[in-house]
């Protein structure tokens, strides 16, 4: 039986126990991460893999769909933190951001030319977009 709040119309649907499984299933399948506006699960999941990008658990291209400057607020926090050294300089946090609609995939595309474990196949995808 879905999930009461899932989506109607999906080309699949994957319901876990928890959001650690979540997250694990969303990590290992994806070759890269779009975060469209959202609320806390969202950033929650955003953060998450900033984090694993920081600590070196992976590449893969981080995007932020900042449609209407949604992300304004959390990219000004990351600048600040950034300004008093909470983020060292050595320990980057790597975001690309786009607009709405195809305006992010020019983006996309160009973080997935920088990251070496995004498979060949996925690039191929990107680049027909």
């Amino acid at each position: 039986m879905p999930a009461k709040n899932a989506l109607a119309r999906v080309q699949e649907l994957i319901v876990t126990p928890d959001m650690h499984e979540r997250k694990r299933l969303m990590f290992e399948r994806s070759d890269a991460f779009v975060a469209l506006p959202g609320g806390i699960g969202t950033l929650e999941e955003l953060v998450e893999q900033l984090t694993w990008q920081q600590l070196g658990r992976h590449s893969k291209p981080i995007l932020l769909a900042n449609i209407d400057g949604f992300w304004n607020p959390l990219l000004a926090l990351l600048a600040h933190m950034r300004a008093t050294q909470f983020i060292r300089p050595n320990l980057a946090v790597e975001n690309s951001q786009g607009g709405a609609g195809p305006g992010y995939l020019p983006s996309l595309r160009a973080a997935a030319a920088r990251a070496p474990e995004v498979q060949s196949r996925w690039v191929e995808i990107v680049k027909r977009l």
